[in-house]
């Protein structure tokens, strides 16, 4: 019996679990572990490297551009050309396109800012493409039609029996239409955009003036930038992409992605490169890299904005970023081929559809932001044995973060942009490995006029929001994980990155219970 009672312990302790852990962890740290992040480590800092030198090149192009005052659509003859065609009234026919789905909230906004435009009437047709599946929203969509035709304006309202192709398919279906044949140019704008009456006189003379030119973008201007903070974390980020992103890729090599939105085709250069495609969830840009391999230029006019709404509630957020990022990763897999085979455009072109448009803006900018930043700089505080150089870990992301804030209007930094990071490099993997969510297309949801009327909220009810849609667990793990290194490093290191960790730990937190957006969940 003494026997018994005195080895008693001895069996409880060597099966306490966090002594076994400890064990276990002590037995593949070293091995496995170290190699493994030293590896990780490595291959962040080089796509850090790869990032600092892309931002390092388009500060220079900017800089250059600015100081110069010499920005690419400012060298056509604009004015001249507005003379000429009142003098001649040799007005293009132009087709305006408004692609739509259940946007009860928006549609008589674009309606009437398209038919409100600046142009002969007998000279361009508004084609309303409703996919909606409310038919008492498509009666009410018809009936706004009617009343601007009464108007005088050519109003072509369209449906179809089915959503294939989603957007994509809308608008190659409005392009079949009969009265499309005389058309030169279209115009597009997706429900929620409501461009100024001049729109057309300061887009459609340049593509007069330049049968090379296949599009002219404008640039968007968001009207609730400020509802919340997600919006004006959405206007940052959506900023420097006119502001730099654009802007470069119109001075240097003509090339640029297609917004899907506020830009003007020609019919020509479109039906060129095979029209529209529902292969991708980004149709827009998958049409703007054929157009580019069949030699036509693009032009962003970065002084011409159009009004549109930025998703202010969460969920709407994380359906747009994921098909914004999830689409380019999967068109990067399958233009990859034909870029590089491509004869009709130079190398340097190829070099930066392939390099910098795609493989560093769309993939490593946040493949490094999020894995570097959240899971292998913690990583190193566990496993002790990994050196991180601290000139490239610290100053590099900081020399970046300078850059970009310097080469755009808004001056903020926010630990959201990581989380929005983790949605994204989700995204982008799906895309490249081409997984069951590679194609999934969800509308952004829109408010519109909804949102001006929130003082009165006693006499509105805020939508209800379902558990499932409140709790998202990747954040909350990933906001877990950064706690717990942010502690293991106030008990046991011998920096200050606990401060670093503790305010992303937060953010994540904020983001995976939903407290973020228009609607809070209560």
């Amino acid at each position: 019996m003494r026997n018994i009672v005195f080895r008693e312990p001895e069996v409880n302790e060597t099966s306490d679990p966090t002594r076994s852990l400890i064990y276990a962890w002590d037995c593949i740290r070293v091995p496995i572990i170290v190699p493994l992040l030293r590896f990780a480590v490595y291959v962040c800092l080089g796509m850090s490297i790869m990032l600092f030198i892309e931002r390092i090149y388009m500060a220079i192009v900017i800089v250059c551009v600015k100081c110069l005052g010499k920005k690419r659509y400012t060298k056509y003859r604009l004015d001249a050309i507005k003379e000429d065609l009142e003098k001649n009234k040799n007005y293009p026919m132009l087709l305006v396109q408004i692609p739509m789905f259940n946007e009860k909230e928006v549609y008589k906004l674009s309606i009437g800012a398209a038919c409100s435009l600046s142009w002969p009437s007998d000279r361009f047709i508004v084609q309303v493409l409703d996919d909606s599946t409310n038919e008492v929203l498509k009666t009410m969509v018809e009936l706004e039609c009617r009343k601007w035709m009464e108007k005088g304006v050519n109003v072509k309202y369209e449906t179809r029996n089915n959503r294939n192709g989603y957007k994509a398919g809308a608008l190659r279906e409005g392009l079949k239409k009969h009265y499309v044949d005389d058309c030169e140019f279209v115009v597009i704008f997706d429900a929620d955009f409501q461009p100024e009456e001049d729109f057309l006189w300061r887009t459609i003379p340049y593509l007069i003036e330049n049968p090379e030119l296949g599009l002219v973008q404008a640039r968007w201007k968001f009207v609730n930038a400020d509802e919340c903070l997600m919006t004006r974390l959405q206007e940052m980020s959506l900023d420097y992409h006119f502001t730099v992103e654009q802007e470069v890729g119109s001075s240097t090599c003509s090339f640029f992605g297609f917004n899907g939105t506020a830009g003007v085709w020609r019919l020509r250069a479109l039906h060129d490169a095979g029209g529209w495609k529902d292969r991708t969830t980004v149709e827009d840009m998958d049409l703007a890299v054929r157009a580019s391999l069949k030699g036509w230029k693009f032009l962003f006019v970065g002084d011409l904005e159009v009004k549109n709404e930025l998703p202010s509630t969460f969920k709407a957020y994380r359906f747009q970023q994921h098909r914004w990022s999830c689409g380019p990763a999967n068109l990067f897999r399958k233009m990859f081929k034909e870029i590089i085979v491509c004869e009709r455009v130079s190398i340097w072109k190829k070099w930066h559809v392939i390099y910098a448009f795609f493989f560093v803006r769309k993939i490593i900018a946040h493949w490094v932001t999020f894995f570097f930043y959240c899971i292998v700089i913690p990583a190193t505080i566990l496993v002790p044995e990994v050196h991180l150089p601290r000139p490239l870990a610290i100053y590099l992301p900081a020399s970046i973060t300078i850059l970009n804030a310097a080469s755009t209007i808004r001056h903020e930094h926010s630990d959201n942009q990581i989380t929005k990071d983790l949605i994204i490099s989700k995204a982008a993997i799906i895309g490249l490995l081409e997984a069951n969510r590679a194609n999934e297309w969800v509308v952004t949801e829109k408010l519109g006029n909804t949102m001006k009327q929130k003082h009165n909220a006693r006499t509105s009810k805020r939508p209800r929001s379902r558990m499932g849609e409140r709790i998202h667990i990747l954040e909350i793990l990933v906001g877990m994980y950064l706690l717990h290194c942010a502690i293991y490093n106030m008990l046991f290191g011998h920096n200050h990155f606990f401060i670093y960790l503790l305010l992303q730990a937060g953010a994540f937190f904020i983001i995976g219970v939903g407290y973020i957006g228009t609607f809070v969940p209560t």
